[in-house]
């Protein structure tokens, strides 16, 4: 059986040319940073996540931390946080001064649990951030709901989730803000790392102009502790070109999570757990995970035979080093637990073929 890739991340010779093209036209105009690209592509952006404003930043990550100091969280707040999730969720509460509270996860979406959540707000709980992990929506209006409840500032982390909807809207725009990720990796991936936030309160909007340029916005005068966190024009031109294609590109991904959920049905494999396509919400499969116990066996031996996997995520948070030792103890999440020993992303991309689909389940099998 020929090898598997896990996923690609070059551009397919057709797209070679047109993003040669955006480089190529950034170098002979000289302007590198927050140019007339990093504006057209947050605007764009802004424009298909339903919100005003779009700022472009370095990384998701940064996109997460200077969202929550936007919007004043900082040393002695508190905020909610699923702890079944990437690192970045949890350690861009922490270097805003804020500590993460770790709540468990609704199995069927990988979200956050409400109930769970609510259980955990306390009168230093200043915010929650709920993840669409995998490129499915949360329980949005559960959470919109928590957070009326409470006076909790909503930042959804959509990192995963580019094109994503939840009730026939695209995520990012629920909340106060919304944060994106433009790994390579990501549905929409730039050349490198790559960030942005979206939001409708021109107010957070300001403060995200001025955090991610040290805080000046002339060099003179400087208004807060910023930092050196831009979305440079060469990656904004490359992804102003996929975003062209992102919907395509979805549109593929979703075709071949059903070429998957056939397979598997067609070769009756029993003890999986396929992903759930939840009610009202569109799933873009950034990674298709599935979930199977003796999990690291299986992954060692379909990598015998070519296949390539990834585990997203090995530990949960308040199990990992860093974040061990805190409010929540082990037990204390059983769902996040669980997944973090189950879960299994298969390959998944849009070039991605049936016939390699259909050999990835045959080995799983």
């Amino acid at each position: 059986m020929s090898p598997v890739p896990f996923l690609e991340v070059a551009p397919s010779p057709a797209l070679q040319g047109e993003l040669e093209a955006a480089v190529r036209g950034v170098l002979a105009g000289g302007q590198y940073i927050l140019g007339e690209r990093v504006r057209a592509f947050e605007e764009a952006l802004a424009a298909r996540c339903g919100c005003r404003f779009g700022v472009g930043v370095n990384s998701g990550t940064d996109a997460l931390e200077l969202a929550l100091r936007a919007c004043g969280i900082g040393p002695g707040d508190e905020v909610i946080v699923p702890a079944f999730t990437f690192m970045a969720t949890a350690l861009a509460v922490t270097c805003a001064g804020a500590t993460p509270v770790l709540a468990d996860i609704d199995e069927a979406s990988y979200g956050i649990d409400v109930e769970d959540a609510a259980r955990r707000v306390s009168a230093k709980t200043k915010a929650i951030i709920p993840v669409h992990l995998y490129g499915q929506p949360c329980d949005l209006d559960g959470v919109l709901r928590l957070a009326e409840r409470r006076r909790l500032c909503v930042i959804e982390d959509c990192a995963q989730a580019i094109g994503a909807a939840y009730r026939g809207r695209a995520v990012g725009g629920f909340g106060a803000a919304g944060c994106f990720s433009f790994y390579p990796t990501k549905n929409l991936g730039a050349a490198g790392d790559g960030g942005a936030v979206v939001t409708n309160d021109p107010a957070i909007a300001e403060r995200l102009s001025l955090l991610r340029q040290c805080g000046t916005r002339d060099k003179v005068r400087y208004e807060m502790v910023g930092r050196n966190s831009r979305l440079d024009e060469l990656q904004a031109a490359i992804l102003l070109v996929k975003l062209k294609y992102l919907d395509g590109w979805n549109e593929a991904r979703r075709a071949r999570a059903g070429w998957y959920r056939a397979a598997f049905e067609q070769e009756r494999v029993e003890g999986v757990g396929l992903p759930q396509e939840l009610a009202e919400r569109r799933h873009v499969y950034n990674v298709f995970t599935v979930r199977v116990s003796e999990r690291d066996q299986v992954r060692a031996e379909l990598a015998s035979g070519g296949i390539e996997t990834m585990v997203y995520y090995a530990r949960p948070l308040h199990l990992d080093s860093f974040y061990e030792g805190g409010a929540a103890k082990r037990g204390d999440l059983p769902r996040a637990e669980q997944a973090a020993r189950e879960a299994l992303a298969l390959p998944m991309y849009p070039g991605l073929s049936r016939e390699a689909i259909a050999a990835v389940v045959r080995a799983f099998k």
